[in-house]
């Protein structure tokens, strides 16, 4: 018997892998068990039935090689990418995800004034870190990533060092948070506050392609902006406790900062290439593979590969069936990990309802 446990923890989240080769008839199978450490552990198997030592084994290395490129680590520390390939990649810095909220929840998060809005930018995630000379850019994995001149240009001209967190958009980063400013970490501070300290810093210095995302916090500013963004076709919007402090990572349920989008978006993994310029899509049900339909890929973008991650927007989800309908293609994401592309991210033709004015 052949085994291994694999780790994961960032922020709140701290969970275990374990895979093994068992003999059974004769044969060998895979089997599987996930979940948060110190809890039951879900099991599965992956193999329907016993195979030969060979196709197991083949089975259950790439099912390892799969779990440590999203972050699993064979460390009990649990610290992404440890022993692995991309260590030399990973920083240790990883960015605040949020929870969306259905249309129901819209007008009394626009009516608290608790509750700061923001524009959802649609755009990569990208911290970026100065250090001393050093700039870096790092995405939602924690992995550092290539920057655009023109953010190097901009970060060199402010003296202290710093972590802003945002979209980039082209050459343009979209800032709507800070971590760090000089020696002193403030995720742990007021959202108020650290905002109030981001206008101040960008206030300081030249940033032509650092742009600050814009708060409302009045009732009527909030509703006036929502109007405003939904009509331009904007992604969506995100809600901010004025209280909240910056959590690395995605609570389980709720969170006090949360986003709504206008359109539908879902990140997918590639199962097939079809013909004319076609890839079936796929979503993880628990650890099962589900169909989610086909998308058709423009010309202006490469056919991506088997088991690539992609992004699509679409209208709805069938709830029988699973599958999109009207995809559109948006492209890859590297930055996004399979485990993370679940049907729960669907919205379902049932769901759907007018949004708030």
């Amino acid at each position: 018997m052949e085994t291994i446990t694999l780790y994961f923890k960032q922020g709140s989240s701290d969970k275990v892998y374990q895979a093994a080769i068992e003999p059974k008839d004769g044969g060998h199978i895979v089997t599987f068990a996930y979940g948060r450490r110190g809890t039951t552990l879900s099991t599965g198997t992956k193999t329907q039935s016993p195979v030969d030592y060979a196709t197991a084994k083949g089975i259950y290395e790439k099912l390892i090689k799969e779990k440590v490129s999203k972050g699993y680590t064979p460390g009990e520390s649990g610290t992404p990418y440890q022993q692995t390939e991309k260590a030399a990649q990973a920083t240790g810095t990883h960015c605040q995800l949020l929870n969306p909220v259905d249309v129901t929840q819209l007008e009394p998060l626009i009516d608290n004034p608790a509750y700061w809005m923001q524009e959802k930018c649609d755009g990569r995630r990208l911290l970026l870190r100065k250090q001393d000379d050093l700039i870096t850019g790092i995405n939602r994995l924690g992995l550092t990533v290539a920057l655009p001149d023109t953010l190097h240009r901009d970060a060199t001209n402010y003296p202290l060092d710093f972590i802003l967190d945002g979209e980039a958009i082209g050459d343009t980063l979209h800032v709507f948070d800070v971590l760090l400013i000089g020696d002193e970490e403030i995720g742990g501070l007021r959202y108020t506050e650290r905002y109030l300290r981001l206008m101040n810093l960008l206030a300081s210095f030249q940033h032509p392609n650092i742009r600050l995302v814009k708060s409302r916090f009045t009732a009527s500013q909030k509703r006036k902006a929502f109007d405003e963004l939904k009509a331009a076709n904007a992604e969506g919007v995100v809600f901010k406790h004025m209280d909240a402090p910056y959590i690395a990572g995605r609570p389980a349920s709720g969170g006090s900062q949360l986003k709504y989008k206008f359109c539908e978006t879902a990140s997918f993994i590639v199962g097939k290439i079809n013909d004319k310029r076609s890839v079936s899509l796929q979503l993880l049900d628990g650890e099962n593979l589900v169909a989610a339909g086909n998308v058709t890929i423009p010309p202006n973008h490469e056919i991506p590969q088997k088991d690539q991650v992609v992004e699509c927007r679409y209208l709805y989800a069938f709830k029988e069936s699973g599958c999109i309908y009207q995809p559109v293609y948006l492209g890859t994401r590297d930055d996004i990990p399979a485990e993370e592309c679940t049907t729960s991210q669907l919205k379902y033709k049932a769901e759907q309802s007018a949004v708030a004015a």
